[in-house]
């Protein structure tokens, strides 16, 4: 699937959330003008939710205005906190190439009113009044008290390549324009939503309960290597760390060495969600080891003039530890809002939760930073269990290379465990658009000349600092890596044509165990000739290559070097000989690699 395809899949998701008593949103699949205007609209709907965190589908409709009479404006929206209001302009393409290159007409943005509106105004200079919702934008100036702080920023969502920037200015009077070309959309609004990363704040307000409580908060000051540092520790309740994650998703656990990891029986996310959902008690600050926060300024105020309500504020927060336990408490109020559990299930409930507040000082030195918040998460992930792929899963390179995949294949490579888990359960995305990092990992061994070890490697051993450093040390060649993984997903396809054969599983009889135990080798000898191969049809490939495996097969079993895997072994009491097949080890084992590069395959 293209980037263009799961962009509209993602229109379908979020225009599909509109209640049925908005017809516009629901027309017949089969009436493409009205099903690409509605998609246009829900257009609108992706950018409110991924740059201002509006979840549900009534708190943004309320920020459309496209339609009739709407003075040029798609959408808007008042950010109060920064004293900015964006206006949007936005237009959907029906298709990949247009959505790629087709360019903005200045004509089309000086249909724009917004000198008008701003000024108060409530209808074209011909005399037509604007539509209700840009009357209600009016009003809702009208009731800011300090309007005058506020600045203006005009959003076009298209491409403006064609449009000077003295007509944007022009166009703008002296206001941010900012452009949402597609290349940026697909960056910065498709790839943010799949990943839960797509909405950040600045700052996190957490209201505590004061009732009943005779302790105060500790608050200890830390020199480290990496400059100084305050720790700050407290109970919050579980509401506010359940509300948190649920709007900030993935975009609070950056540092965190994995995303969220799905609830299942038996597993520590079952038992954080069980506490909370069968007690009515407070045993869950008992049982939990708490959540690591790092914040950039940290302000607790217990007097707000809310009897037995505090407030704590965190500047540009991230959970480095109990990324667990708060995105299991997100998803349980999800279930609250969903009306599947009680209100009430999180009442007196707390959590412990540890700040780490950085001096300004520590803050400037970003090399420094990093360094720390990379020894905290190694040293504080322990209550699940941190693989070594864990581990990695914010080295650079990966980064680059999660990055030029989706570029150049709008396929998402998963570095972090469970990190595209929000685009599944929303159906944004579908698995096959996921690169596992693991498998990953055996496929550049394969490309490096290496089955053997791509096949036999457990997974720490793969993620191992050294190994993983050896293995993935090249982010460039991340097409080449897209071309093996394609080779082995053709692979993986053939195989399964034979799933219902009882006689002939895996296709043993047509290709011997190329299927079966040698994937990787057959990965290997293709990307021997990646360069003659990047341009041709891998399917053919893959058929080239299978069509002649059982002649390389035939030719192994006879070597000397392989006699430990394949041998004629004699019954001392029948005396009956018989042969001893080990496919299964020959694939992992010491010879495979030098052999398999070294025959000549027709």
């Amino acid at each position: 699937m293209s980037k263009y395809n799961t962009f509209i899949n993602i229109l379908d998701v979020l225009r599909k959330e509109a209640p049925e008593g908005y017809k516009f949103y629901h027309p017949h699949e089969s009436d493409f003008n009205k099903l690409n205007d509605a998609r246009s609209r829900a257009f609108v709907h992706l950018f409110l939710k991924v740059k201002f965190g509006l979840l549900s589908f009534e708190e943004r409709e309320k920020y459309v205005t496209d339609g009739p009479n709407d003075a040029g404006i798609d959408g808007y929206y008042i950010d109060d906190q920064n004293k900015i209001i964006y206006f949007l302009q936005a237009k959907f393409r029906t298709n990949s190439e247009n959505f790629q290159s087709r360019e903005i007409k200045y004509e089309e943005l000086i249909n724009m009113d917004i000198d008008r509106v701003t000024e108060g105004q409530t209808e074209y200079e011909h005399g037509v009044k604007y539509n209700s919702k840009i009357q209600k934008l009016i009003q809702q100036f009208q009731n800011i008290p300090d309007m005058g702080r506020y600045k203006y920023e005009i959003v076009i969502m298209a491409n403006t390549k064609d449009v000077s920037q003295n007509k944007l200015k022009k166009l703008a009077d002296g206001n941010r324009v900012s452009e949402f070309n597609y290349n940026k959309c697909y960056n910065e609004l498709i790839f943010p939503i799949v990943s839960g990363t797509f909405y950040n704040s600045s700052e996190l307000s957490i209201h505590l309960n004061l009732e009943d409580k005779n302790s105060e908060d500790i608050s200890y000051s830390v020199e480290t290597e990496f400059k100084d540092c305050e720790i700050s520790v407290l109970f919050v309740p579980t509401i506010e760390i359940a509300k948190t994650l649920h709007k900030y998703k993935n975009s609070i656990l950056k540092y965190n060495p994995r995303s969220y990891l799905d609830m299942a029986n038996g597993t520590v996310n079952a038992e954080i969600a069980n506490t909370i959902v069968s007690k009515k008690t407070n045993e869950f600050a008992l049982f939990n080891n708490g959540i690591t926060a790092l914040s950039d300024e940290t302000n607790l105020n217990k007097k707000i003039g809310k009897i037995g309500v505090g407030q704590l504020i965190l500047k540009n927060p991230q959970i480095i530890n109990g990324g667990q336990t708060a995105y299991t408490l997100s998803l349980l109020y999800q279930n609250v809002l969903d009306g599947k559990l009680d209100k009430d299930i999180f009442d007196k409930k707390e959590v412990l939760l540890k700040v780490i507040t950085f001096s300004e000082e520590s803050s400037e030195s970003n090399g420094s930073k990093l360094g720390l918040i990379e020894a905290i998460s190694k040293a504080t992930n322990q209550q699940t269990a941190v693989l070594e792929a864990d581990r990695r899963s914010n080295d650079k390179v990966q980064l680059e290379l999660q990055e030029l995949i989706f570029k150049e294949f709008g396929l998402f490579y998963q570095r972090k465990a469970g990190e595209f888990g929000e685009g599944l359960r929303h159906n944004y995305i579908k698995r096959n658009q996921i690169i596992d990092r693991e498998l990953m990992l055996r496929l550049i061994l394969a490309n490096n000349g290496q089955p053997s070890q791509a096949r036999s490697r457990g997974t720490n051993t793969l993620f191992k600092k050294s190994n993983f450093d050896n293995t993935l040390n090249n982010s460039s060649k991340g097409k080449e890596y897209v071309f093996a993984y394609q080779v082995y997903s053709e692979l993986n396809s053939v195989q399964g044509k034979f799933r219902k054969e009882t006689n002939n599983k895996d296709g043993i009889v047509n290709f011997g165990h190329a299927l079966r135990y040698g994937k990787f080798a057959v990965v290997s000898v293709i990307m021997k000739k990646y360069e003659e191969y990047k341009n041709e049809s891998i399917e053919k490939i893959v058929e080239t290559y299978l069509s002649s495996w059982i002649n390389f097969e035939e030719d192994i079993i006879d070597l000397p070097t392989n006699k430990k895997y394949f041998r004629e072994v004699t019954d001392p009491e029948t005396q009956i000989k018989r042969q001893i097949l080990n496919y299964d080890g020959y694939y992992k084992g010491t010879t495979i690699n030098k052999q398999v590069l070294e025959f000549e395959f027709k």
